[in-house]
């Protein structure tokens, strides 16, 4: 290994995960940590990556890494875009290769990396790769995405970007030291009602906005603990970790909405947690049936509903709730607060109040042909057509896409990948001390100030065509 490689090792605190036999599951739980962050913040930016566009690229070349659950579906609607050229592929797994090669079909001929557990590396420092996907487990985003920016990559990192408040100053850091773009895989702000609603609070229909909320509400009780769905039992462990571990669903859009990095900033936070009611009596339960889950049986896992409540900078408050251990029906909920109207999805379908009366039918088609942005309307009825979840994973990254070929600011940078990743182990410190209040730090150290609210609807750019 040369020296490079061993700096880097040592500052991501991957060498035991490259080195020591690759125990790649070493420190789930304990993942609590405010290293350096007072200091960090007081310091100054090396670059101000918000509204920063890099050099145009005419043709994207894609590398992808991790092709499990997530990894499939960026994959399929990169091979649907033109000026999009796949380069490689990487998984552990071998048989995840033959089935991303099936997805692709014969438009592109990418190398691929498996066998190895450092793989992935191979795959970051090849010389004809621009952006590198990345859909791993959890624990593994924010080293791949710090080795890849540190080879010259763009890296798109799916949630949580990063799983401890240490990590995501170094996404931050390495972000800006390199001008590459660290953007979080935030596939809820692509949704249709919430772009509705974002552009809605862009032209003051809600009027000064006072509050928000926004949701991961998911029983996923018996996948987290199917022995097939997460490799190694990847995701179960992470629930060793109790506060809201999966917080970017429902905070991404309503901070979109809120101008959070860009005018305003969450300040602090305060966190409960109930007891867990589900997962500890389900492992006893399998653990009594079958000998595979005797090591699950003594562990202590989070409670069932976790609620937050942040308070930003302008005096606005937000609220997320995070449960996938109780039977209840999905919800992400998306609520806009203002001073001269409100928005509310979940129970589907969506709702937009006048003054406090929901809107007629009549009244809704008439703020939908008012307010739905360029970008639903260019590019919606295709992102249905393709698909994944209802449309928004397309114009996600049809979007990213078009960003990257045109030199224009991504729709989310690293400030808010590193802001909207950090709220899990805020949470957890903060559930740690019977709910107390806990500082969010200031990843744009003061920029946040005169940053601009990002362009997400398409005044640029927007000639990415898709694959006939």
């Amino acid at each position: 290994m040369n020296n490079n490689r061993r700096n880097f090792f040592r500052r991501t605190g991957l060498a035991g995960l490259m080195l020591a036999g690759g125990n790649i599951f070493k420190g789930f739980g304990g993942t609590v940590d405010d290293t350096g962050s007072t200091g960090r913040q007081l310091g100054k930016q090396a670059f101000n990556m918000s509204g920063y566009g890099a050099p145009k690229l005419d043709t994207v070349r894609t590398g992808h890494i991790g092709l499990g659950n997530r990894g499939p579906t960026h994959l399929t609607h990169a091979s649907k875009l033109e000026n999009v050229q796949i380069k490689a592929l990487c998984d552990l797994r071998p048989e995840r290769l033959d089935k991303a090669k099936s997805i692709i079909g014969t438009a592109h001929s990418p190398e691929l990396y498996t066998g190895k557990v450092d793989a992935w590396k191979g795959l970051c420092e090849r010389k004809d790769i621009d952006l590198v996907y990345i859909a791993t487990p959890w624990h593994l985003h924010a080293p791949m995405a710090l080795y890849a920016m540190e080879q010259g990559k763009h890296v798109a990192i799916e949630v949580p970007s990063a799983v401890t408040l240490e990590e995501c100053w170094q996404l931050v850091e390495t972000s800006e030291r390199t001008k590459k773009h660290c953007i979080i895989l935030e596939n809820c702000c692509y949704d249709f009602f919430e772009l509705l609603t974002l552009n809605m609070a862009r032209q003051g229909y809600f009027g000064e906005l006072v509050h928000a909320e926004g949701a991961y509400i998911h029983d996923l009780l018996k996948g987290n603990f199917s022995k097939e769905k997460y490799w190694h039992m990847w995701r179960l462990k992470q629930n060793y970790r109790n506060g809201n571990l999966y917080p970017t669903h429902g905070l991404g859009p309503v901070a979109q909405a809120m101008n959070i990095n860009r005018g305003d900033k969450m300040d602090y936070l305060v966190s409960m947690s109930g007891n867990d009611f589900s997962m500890s009596p389900m492992a006893k339960d399998l653990a009594s049936k079958d000998d595979f889950y005797k090591p699950y049986a003594d562990k202590k896992f989070r409670g069932n509903m976790n609620t937050t409540i942040i308070r930003t900078s302008q005096g606005r408050t937000i609220m997320q709730q995070h449960d996938v251990s109780s039977p209840n029906v999905y919800s992400r909920i998306h609520k806009i607060s203002g001073v001269k109207g409100s928005a509310l999805k979940y129970p589907l379908p969506g709702k937009i109040a006048v003054n406090d009366n929901w809107a007629t039918a009549e009244q809704y088609k008439a703020i939908e042909e008012k307010y739905t942005p360029n970008i639903v309307k260019k590019i919606g009825e295709m992102a249905k057509e393709v698909g994944g979840h209802g449309g928004m994973d397309f114009l996600m990254n049809w979007r990213l896409i078009d960003c990257l070929r045109n030199g224009l600011p991504p729709d989310m940078d690293v400030y808010d990948t590193a802001a909207w990743s950090a709220i899990a182990p805020l949470t957890e410190k903060s559930v740690a001390s019977r709910s107390g209040a806990i500082d969010i730090p200031d990843f744009t150290r003061g920029a946040w100030k005169t940053n601009e609210p990002v362009d997400i609807f398409l005044t640029k750019g927007g000639n990415t065509k898709v694959r006939t």
